[in-house]
């Protein structure tokens, strides 16, 4: 059964003690592929030096973090530009709007969104979506982007069933990980009314471990409890759930 981790961030510092233990770990339930957001230009060299090791596994994607947006930003933006023009990558992403920790670069962040959705586009590339308590901001800037040439993946999807419709008609299908498995995560009330060849699965890796792992480090393997709760969600073989959602990956990803 192959397994894909659409959004996993393995260079963190995180598994800077056995990162490739964790990564067996997954290799050995089944991962085969692991997709690998950028969230500054500080990690640009672990994440070349993690492609080198593992070529054939990992795809890096590239972008500004909404969360590292600071005063700084053009900078940051500049170094995204001479990445995409020097080298090939899977996505632009993360980028998004998080206004859950600080607003004081709203405007900033919807700047940069609105720059790297187009670079995107320009390079025939999906775009992966951070949003943080920025539904709306997030929706009107995608909005001045509507065409044929937008498409990506929602990560971390935790909205309505609205939002979910919302986010579908931009051509993106919803990034879901470990918040399906939370009692209070309430995705799972409403999932089966999304097409599942509209979902991928993520862990956020080391961030939002599934049950039973809430609140430690989460790791690519812990997948399977993703997998397993969307199954029981959908009431299909978890087979079935691993087949259609590696292929809406690949598709997404065009690996196929």
């Amino acid at each position: 059964m192959q397994l894909i981790d659409t959004h996993t961030h393995l260079y963190a510092e995180a598994f800077d003690q056995d990162r490739d233990e964790m990564i067996k770990r997954a290799l050995k339930i089944g991962v085969s592929d692991f997709f690998v957001p950028a969230i500054d230009s500080s990690y640009t060299e672990r994440m070349f030096a993690l492609k080198a090791q593992y070529p054939d596994r990992v795809h890096l994607m590239t972008g500004v973090h909404p969360t590292h947006i600071k005063n700084n930003y053009k900078e940051e933006l500049a170094h995204v530009s001479s990445l995409l023009k020097s080298r090939s990558f899977c996505a632009v992403g993360e980028i998004g709007i998080d206004l859950h920790w600080d607003k004081t670069f709203e405007k900033e962040q919807k700047e940069a969104f609105d720059i790297q959705i187009q670079w995107a586009k320009d390079n025939n590339l999906p775009i992966v979506i951070h949003c943080r308590d920025a539904f709306d901001e997030v929706f009107e800037v995608l909005e001045g982007h509507k065409s044929e040439e937008l498409y990506g993946i929602f990560h971390c999807f935790t909205g309505t069933v609205e939002h979910a419709k919302q986010a579908l008609s931009y051509n993106l299908k919803l990034g879901i990980g470990g918040v399906v498995t939370f009692k209070n995560g309430k995705i799972d009330k409403f999932l089966n009314e999304i097409p599942l060849n509209k979902i991928v699965l993520e862990t956020d890796s080391p961030y939002l471990a599934p049950v039973p792992y809430r609140g430690k480090r989460n790791e690519s393997s812990y997948i399977q409890q993703v997998f397993k709760k969307v199954a029981a969600v959908y009431d299909l073989p978890i087979e079935q759930v691993a087949e259609v959602t590696t292929k809406n990956a690949f598709e997404v990803f065009k690996l196929i």
